[in-house]
Formats: C-alpha cells, structure tokens, sequence
C-alpha cells in the first residue's frame, strides 16, 4: 500500500467512525459507507447486504448504483451465491470475473452493468457475521491482500455503526415503553382513587379510550394526569 493510499485508508476509516458517533439515521450512515468506500476502492459499485436473523434472507441496504434493475428484488439466502457463501463460511470471496465464476448467479445483471472483478467480505460483530460489503470494478482487476485487509476494516466499522444505532434504537424504545408504563399506571390510580373503579376497570377503560380515539394510551394517560393536576389546582 502506498503513503497515498494508506493516507486514504486512514481518512476513510476516521470519516466512518466519526459517522458512527453522529446523530445521522443508520440509512445515512450506510449510503456514507458505501460511497466513502467505493470512492477509496476505485470501483464501480460498492453494495452493503444485510442477514435478517429470523428469515436467514439477505438484502440490499444501501448502494450507490443508480440501475434500479440492481435494485429490484434483491435478496440472497444464507448459503446462496456469492453473498450467501461469504455469510456461510465467514471468509471474503476474490473473483477477477464474475461471468466466469460458477458461484455467481447474476451473469445477466454483471453484463448490463459492466462488473467484472468482485471483492465481496463479511461484516462481522466478534464471531457473528451481521452482513456482506461488495465491491465492483468494470476492469479486470487482481484484489490484494491490502485491499482484503482495507475491506474488512471497512466491513467491520460498519458492523460496529449498525449495532450501535439498534442500541440506541432499543435503548430508546425501552425507555419510552417504561414511561408510557408510568404514566399509565398513574392514570389508573387517579381513575381508582377518583371514580372508584377496580384496577381492572381503570385499566381498560384507559385502553379503550386509546383505540377510540386512535391515540396512543400514553396519551390519554397524559390527558387524564393533567385534568387530574387541574382539578387538584
């Protein structure tokens, strides 16, 4: 690897880490991925898949090509083509031409957008593989041991953004689920106190007024906290 790259490797990885710490939504930090990555890679196309644990399908999450027939239905099983074996055996996957290559099954596609030499490697989370980085190129092209190297540090950081966003997520979903629980519980207590209605009887008439008026039962129980602070003032 020369100074030139190197000093590229390093802007790329910097630029990404940076992007795993923003307030960027986790599509934003893909399609950054995959563009800084294409960009550093000189190819073509740089395609991010992701496994979906339950259905083991695995589908395209963000890319920079424009061809909306690449687009189109794109989902591989585990095990299942080049994408599927990579998730299978946990190993990147070197073709230097993809219409050669038994393994890959889109010669069709290949053909119309002009790939040639593929580089595809998986993204890992410790020993667990979460999804699968494509690189393209349109010229015949002998990917090295750097550019494995440089992929899978790549490969590996966006991992690491992908699971720190459904951290947060989750994080943010728990602590929203426990105040709604809250509030919730208030508001029956209120209603207990107040219109001398069972636990039960609070409790569903809190959850029926949410599907009447379609709101959601942390609303009403606002509304009724609030009447109740009203009153009490």
């Amino acid at each position: 690897m020369t100074k030139k790259q190197d000093k590229e490797y390093l802007s790329t990885l910097i630029k990404i880490s940076k992007a795993i710490t923003s307030d960027l939504y986790l599509e934003d930090i893909l399609k950054l991925i995959v563009n800084l990555t294409a960009n550093m890679m000189k190819a073509k196309i740089c395609a991010l898949w992701l496994l979906d644990e339950d259905t083991q399908e695995l589908s395209i999450r963000a890319t920079q090509a424009l061809s909306p027939e690449y687009l189109k239905g794109r989902a591989l099983k585990t095990g299942e083509g080049i994408v599927g074996t990579v998730v299978l055996d946990k190993e990147p996957i070197i073709i230097k031409d993809v219409s050669q290559d038994k393994r890959y099954k889109e010669k069709d596609l290949a053909a119309r957008e002009g790939f040639v030499s593929m580089l595809s490697v998986p993204m890992m989370v410790k020993d667990k593989v979460i999804g699968v980085i494509n690189v393209y190129t349109v010229m015949p092209y002998e990917f090295t041991k750097s550019d494995v190297v440089l992929l899978s540090a790549i490969s590996n950081q966006a991992a690491v953004a992908i699971k720190h966003t459904e951290l947060m997520v989750k994080t943010r979903i728990i602590q929203e689920e426990l105040e709604t629980r809250k509030k919730v519980e208030r508001a029956k207590g209120i209603l207990m106190k107040d219109q001398g209605l069972p636990e039960g009887e609070a409790y569903n008439l809190i959850r029926r007024s949410s599907m009447k008026k379609r709101i959601s039962m942390k609303e009403i129980a606002e509304a009724i906290i609030l009447a109740h602070e009203v009153r009490k003032n």
